[in-house]
């Protein structure tokens, strides 16, 4: 049998065979050079199995898809001795079925369009060919967008093998994501050893009790499965997950109370999101949760519709110490006021010393803009003392000022993400003054996003003094401020260059949240100037810093030369408002002082410049 390989567009291995030569092909793979006649390292490969695994292992982990195929096709063709890792490493993990398919005699198959087909039955020699490398996949993922799909009846084939299934008995990890044709054949590829598995349906179909019977039979085919994630529209994963008693991560939709209860005793699981019951727990659960319950999770996120009853109940008699704790409710009109409950709930419910992240989510269809929360609710919080990252994503306004600022800083030193929706808590109460004690009080803050008042920064002149005796905080590398009025950027700018010089991105006025707003174009573009302008302070700074380290010698002689050229600077010009220009560029225009913070004018690009009819 003449074998011939090469590698399709995609980098997978094809081969194609003939019923001659069959011999000669494998005599060739068997030859081994005599050892005299290699360099010592070459010896060292082929002896030393382990060395030799390790080379490819690292061609596997290092390479492009297509480039990591074609050098493990080529090892597999060097020799016999090869021959098996490499193959091993290039089928390891696959991207759907249909390189099998591809890697069959061409005159099996056929692509139209995306659509791989078959052009005639498959035989005996086809399956013997496909079982060559069937066992050696361990990975499956047909959730790639760019997929070559398989025609229903080449679904059909692989149904009928002439040996038992599964396909690929040595799978260990699976993401299947089917349509309504094809979803239905994921037990093709159930097996023992499987671990990984991962589910989802594309479209809104509904997840019905046909297709929940058939997770329901995978989940006895593959009772080893300790990693589970489920993206159902509408479905309930109860009956398989209480099948499973190796678990560790489990993220899913629907569960029920007896899934729950399940969950909470296995003592692998460390990470869990689910969905909970559309009516609150009943009191005989919560009474049963009440005791040593998910003693090993580290991760726990609860989501619920409609009502935030439905966590209070949930977290009620708990006690738990994860790191992680996120809470979502959706379609939640009218559960603001009952989020200072739930956050008390979860002081009591979570031991102090654990506790990492909170994110709290609450979508409102449509948003309350007369909603709000008091800062006194996040009080309770304050006793988790290792908190690094705390997100609030409520569509109503929180209630901040400079004093609860200052209450989360010292409550919080090792904080590293401050979220609260800035387009949302539109209070005026926090100042730059507890930005900077913000930072002060927490040297790791890489992230912060709240609303803030710049009115005294943006109403005084630059001070030749370094604002806060120098303070510089070296972390925070993003800050989103929501959309406060300013009409001065150079003096923002040179304010947050000097207290976080190593930021890296600022936001405000999102287009998401502010496109309607009749002055958005004005206030956008002048944060935007102060984006730039806190990048190039910086780099000046970080210069400065440097001439001051290394004095001014060769200063001269680096820049000699750089501006050396015939260039004019044009004189300040005066534009009809009164305006200072330079070379003819317009500058954001003044407002009325009920519109802005400050007083003055500010030169902005001409590109961001706003004509006196928006102002």
């Amino acid at each position: 049998m003449e074998v011939e390989y090469s590698v399709d567009h995609d980098g997978f291995l094809r081969e194609t065979c003939s019923h001659q030569e069959a011999h000669i092909g494998q005599e060739d793979s068997d030859y081994v050079p005599p050892s005299e006649s290699l360099p010592a390292s070459t010896r060292c490969m082929i002896v030393i199995f382990e060395l030799r695994l390790k080379i490819f292992q690292l061609v596997h982990d290092t390479f492009t898809v297509v480039l990591k195929n074609k050098t493990l096709l080529a090892l597999a063709l060097t020799c016999k001795l090869f021959t098996g890792p490499a193959l091993d490493l290039l089928w390891q993990d696959l991207r759907g079925p249909a390189p099998l398919i591809r890697c069959l005699p061409q005159s099996l198959w056929k692509v139209t369009g995306k659509k791989l087909e078959f052009q005639r039955t498959m035989t005996f020699d086809d399956w013997s060919i496909f079982c060559k490398y069937n066992h050696r996949v361990r990975s499956l993922n047909t959730a790639v967008y760019w997929m070559v799909s398989l025609d229903i009846e080449i679904w059909h084939a692989l149904s009928c093998p002439p040996f038992s299934l599964p396909l690929l008995p040595n799978l260990v990890s699976l993401t299947w994501q089917g349509d309504n044709e094809t979803f239905l054949y994921a037990w093709l590829f159930a097996t023992p050893k499987l671990t990984t598995l991962d589910m989802s349906r594309l479209g809104n179909s509904p997840f019905g009790p046909f297709e929940q019977s058939m997770l329901s039979c995978i989940s006895m085919l593959c009772p080893s499965v300790s990693h589970f994630r489920s993206h159902f529209f509408g479905g309930d994963t109860s009956t398989a997950l209480q099948s499973w008693s190796h678990l560790k991560l489990v993220n899913t939709g629907n569960i029920s109370e007896a899934a729950i209860l399940h969950l909470s005793k296995l003592p692998s699981l460390r990470v869990l999101r689910f969905k909970l019951p559309s009516i609150p727990i009943s009191a005989n659960t919560q009474k049963l949760l009440q005791y040593s319950v998910f003693c090993a999770i580290e991760e726990l996120g609860v989501e619920c519709e409609g009502r935030l009853a439905l966590l209070d109940a949930f977290f009620e008699k708990l006690s738990i110490a994860p790191k992680v704790i996120s809470c979502l409710v959706t379609h939640g009109v009218g559960s603001t006021p009952a989020l200072p409950a739930l956050i008390s709930h979860l002081s009591k419910a979570c031991a102090h010393s654990s506790l990492e992240e909170v994110q709290l989510t609450i979508t409102n269809r449509p948003v309350d803009h007369n909603a709000s929360i008091e800062a006194a609710a996040f009080q309770p919080l304050f006793t988790f003392r290792n908190l690094r990252r705390l997100v609030v994503e409520a569509d109503c306004s929180v209630r901040l000022n400079d004093a609860v600022i200052l209450q989360m800083a010292k409550a919080w030193p090792r904080l590293e993400r401050l979220f609260f929706h800035p387009y949302y808590h539109l209070s005026h109460d926090v100042t730059p003054h507890a930005f900077v004690t913000l930072l002060q009080h927490c040297p790791n803050l890489v992230s912060v996003s709240v609303f803030m008042n710049w009115s005294t920064i943006d109403g005084r002149d630059i001070s030749p003094v370094i604002p806060y005796q120098g303070f510089a905080h070296k972390a925070l590398s993003e800050a989103s401020f929501g959309s406060p009025r300013i009409r001065h950027p150079t003096r923002i700018a040179a304010f947050i260059s000097a207290i976080a010089p190593n930021v890296e991105s600022i936001e405000a006025w999102d287009p998401d949240f502010c496109d309607d707003h009749p002055y958005f174009e004005k206030y956008s573009a002048r944060w935007k100037l102060v984006d730039h302008l806190v990048q190039s302070f910086s780099v000046v700074r970080e210069q400065e810093r440097g001439r001051k380290l290394n004095g001014d010698a060769g200063a001269d002689e680096e820049f000699k030369g750089s501006y050396d050229h015939c260039g004019v600077v044009q004189p300040a010009q005066q534009i009809e408002n009164g305006e200072a220009t330079v070379g003819g560029v317009v500058g954001g225009g003044g407002e009325d002082s009920e519109e802005d913070s400050g007083s003055g004018d500010e030169y902005v690009p001409y590109e961001e410049q706003v004509t006196s009819e928006e102002e």
